[in-house]
């Protein structure tokens, strides 16, 4: 009797938590680091790097920041939108928003204002 792939009866969201943490894996062996290593720089503990990198735990926003941050990649090369060579730009784009998060909400709210004047200026938002 052929064996049937267990990935047929998972739905799209669960394929595409499993794709993206064979992605993260591969980022993470890329770099040299060891899953605990990982896990070390981003306060973590190391089976929950391993439940990520296996698709156990679908991930936040705000988790796959923090990911992209550790590994030095943008969340385009973690989504697998885009290759690694296309997103240096982006990546000072995610270390700026970084830093923007710490400051207080009034500041942020500012500085999102001017931003969208610069794109509204550019005819980049309506």
């Amino acid at each position: 009797m052929p064996r049937v792939s267990r990935l047929r009866n998972l739905s799209a969201e669960e394929k595409n938590t499993i794709a993206l943490g064979k992605r993260l894996a591969e980022l993470r062996k890329k770099r040299g680091h060891t899953q605990i290593e990982l896990a070390q720089k981003m306060n973590l503990i190391q089976s929950v790097i391993s439940a990520y990198e296996r698709g156990r735990i679908r991930m936040t926003s705000e988790v796959l920041i923090q990911f992209c941050s550790a590994l030095n990649v943008t969340p385009s090369v973690l989504l697998g939108i885009e290759s690694e060579n296309e997103s240096e730009l982006s990546l000072k784009i995610v270390k700026r928003m970084l830093k923007i998060q710490q400051l207080p909400l009034s500041k942020q709210k500012r500085l999102f204002a001017t931003i969208d004047d610069t794109l509204k200026a550019n005819d980049l938002l309506p």
